[in-house]
């Protein structure tokens, strides 16, 4: 396994995204809704891979949801890096966005746009589990 660390600007949040493929064979996504455009989100997960996230003060992490809110979208309140987003049905799913981490170059083929506003919450959910990867967060 290779793992691709990141985090947010500050160094409040770390992350280690562990995956057998190599950056050209896992397909970037660049989903079209409101929140990750106006991000530029580019976003990447390994369902055979793992994401841990590691969050130093977690009075500085802000868990933001909209639309049918099926995950949190992490985002570090102290310097304003969207790092992830964590599904939660019966095990946590996650992506992890490219921008937040170190090695982001490597990832350079050009992102799939997807729009996914006609979803059911159960279609979501489904998908989800099948595509996203698992994740742990740590505190402290």
């Amino acid at each position: 396994m290779t793992v691709h660390t990141g985090g947010c600007h500050c160094g409040n949040i770390r992350l280690g995204f562990s995956t057998e493929l190599d950056p050209p064979q896992i397909e970037i996504r660049a989903c079209q809704c409101s929140f990750c455009v106006r991000h530029g989100s580019r976003a990447i997960a390994d369902p055979d891979g793992r994401l841990v996230i590691s969050v130093k003060d977690q009075a500085r992490l802000r868990r933001y949801q909209f639309g049918l809110r099926t995950a949190d979208y992490l985002i570090c309140r102290e310097c304003g890096v969207f790092v992830a987003a964590i599904a939660r049905d019966d095990e946590a799913r996650a992506i992890v966005i490219i921008n937040a981490l170190d090695d982001r170059e490597r990832f350079n083929q050009e992102p799939i746009r997807v729009d996914f506003d006609a979803e059911s919450k159960a279609q979501r959910q489904a998908r989800r589990r099948t595509h996203w990867m698992p994740v742990e967060m740590s505190f402290g």
